[in-house]
């Protein structure tokens, strides 16, 4: 699993924008947004970069573990 720390998610409608975003990504099994926490963690073997690439704006990505 890789957790991304993302700003900018305010409510359910940014969590579903990101989330259809990252579900693009070859190698995303699945993903759970959380505008709360402003963290999205994804399930899969996906390279975190091409995560970072297809977060879309106004959202950005502060880190990754």
């Amino acid at each position: 699993m890789t957790t991304l720390s993302v700003s900018g998610m305010t409510c359910g409608g940014c969590e579903e924008s990101v989330e259809t975003a990252l579900r693009e990504v070859e190698g995303v099994e699945g993903v759970h947004a959380d505008n709360e926490a402003a963290r999205v963690e994804v399930d899969g073997d996906a390279d975190p970069l091409d995560l970072i690439a297809a977060v879309p704006e106004p959202y950005e990505v502060k880190s990754t573990s």
